[in-house]
């Protein structure tokens, strides 16, 4: 029998998914407790549609980040911060520091947990640092970490 799976049942697929069973497993335990329904013409075409929005959807979104990525390839952060001799600041330079400036300086907002910041920034100057916009897409931008006077 086949069966379009509501949730993701271990060992025959994820949700979404269209799937082989046996009559008495999809007759006794799938289809009463909901985990899947039974794969008629009007089913089918319902999750065909659902398939197609959910592309969609992550086609769009994919572009939108792009954007956003070319956008942010031209962005220079600049941070004030109070520095010692040497150039060694006092405290660091974090990514919710980078993602605060961001949005001050050029309204853009970004999570904090996208930025790629390996180790925090400890000493004044110019450096790159990487930013995930989204899975496949990631961008570059320009920290300039100046001495506050």
């Amino acid at each position: 029998m086949q069966v379009i799976l509501q949730a993701d049942v271990k060992g025959h697929g994820k949700k979404g998914d269209l799937v082989n069973v046996s009559d008495g497993y999809a007759r006794n335990y799938l289809l009463p407790k909901g985990l899947a329904i039974e794969a008629t013409k009007s089913n089918l075409n319902v999750m065909q549609g659902q398939k197609a929005a959910q592309a969609y959807k992550k086609e769009k979104e994919l572009a939108e980040a792009k954007e956003l990525a070319q956008k942010l390839s031209k962005v220079t952060v600049t941070i004030k911060a109070k520095a010692g001799e040497n150039g060694k600041l006092f405290g660091s330079i974090t990514s919710k520091d980078i993602v605060d400036k961001l949005k001050e300086q050029h309204k853009i907002e970004i999570d904090k947990r996208k930025v790629n910041l390996p180790e925090a920034i400890k000493v004044l100057g110019a450096m790159e640092v990487e930013i995930k916009v989204y899975p496949e897409v990631s961008s570059k931008i320009k920290v300039n970490v100046i001495e506050e006077k």
